[in-house]
């Protein structure tokens, strides 16, 4: 009898509300019907309501989606590699966002009021202004910026200690365990991936794993990053980098 729209709003994480929708507008009729008259859904209309899903994720509307999923010339293939070239380009424009935001996390543009004394004091010889005025002027407009702007405007100094000190603590932990042979995969590695990501969002600004994922790419594909990470213990970028993939796909089995 196929699924209920009470279980295919759970398995695609939407509302009924909207599947009664697609049904009313003809964009996903289901196949069946109950004896009832409920709408019974077949694993036809699940792949269906994927590929609507995937398009409305990428912002196309609804009269667009029901096109492109309705042409009858259409071929598969070519749409697959649509789908492939959207979300790669997707995934450029994440990573490019998530190594603007990073690097903008130490800018003085993101609110680190304090004197040189204090400066010197919670960085050393770190220059945290390094790159501020290229974030502001590629990503000052992100909701992921002005978050960090907004809240790092409130630190005192005792809070970028805080900040520095976990950093120092995490940093030492995961040297520890890359001397020991921990392996990225293994679940202490993950656990310290997890940290670093919780750390992010607990400072700055919330980390979805998806961009977590870019920000480990960048950290073996920017010379600026890798030379941070690996002069903590050679190696521990790319170690990293496949500890937060490994931690994102632990989180979504």
């Amino acid at each position: 009898m196929g699924y209920s729209v009470g279980q295919v709003a759970g398995f695609a994480g939407v509302t009924v509300r909207t599947l009664h929708h697609y049904d009313d507008i003809g964009l996903l009729v289901p196949s069946e019907r109950s004896h009832a008259g409920h709408r019974r859904y077949s694993d036809a209309d699940l792949d269906r309501l994927q590929q609507i899903l995937f398009y409305r994720e990428l912002g196309f509307p609804l009269d667009e989606v029901a096109a492109l999923l309705d042409d009858p010339d259409a071929d598969p293939r070519a749409h697959l590699r649509r789908q492939h070239e959207l979300l790669t380009a997707r995934i450029e424009k994440l990573r490019k966002m998530a190594a603007a935001v990073e690097h903008a996390m130490e800018a003085r543009t993101m609110g680190i009021n304090l004197t040189p004394e204090e400066r010197f004091e919670v960085f050393g010889d770190k220059d945290p202004e390094q790159y501020a005025a290229e974030a502001e002027e590629r990503w000052g407009g992100t909701g992921a910026y002005a978050e960090s702007q907004r809240r790092a405007a409130s630190y005192t100094k005792e809070d970028w200690k805080r900040v520095q000190a976990e950093v120092d603590d995490w940093q030492e932990r995961y040297t520890t365990l890359m001397a020991a042979g921990g392996q990225p995969s293994g679940e202490a590695a993950m656990d310290l991936a997890e940290e670093h990501r919780r750390h992010i969002g607990k400072w700055y600004f919330e980390v979805p794993y998806e961009m977590h994922k870019c920000f480990a790419e960048m950290y073996v594909s920017d010379e600026r990053f890798k030379a941070y990470y690996d002069s903590m213990r050679p190696g521990l970028a790319e170690h990293l980098k496949e500890a937060i993939l490994a931690n994102a796909d632990r989180h979504a089995a």
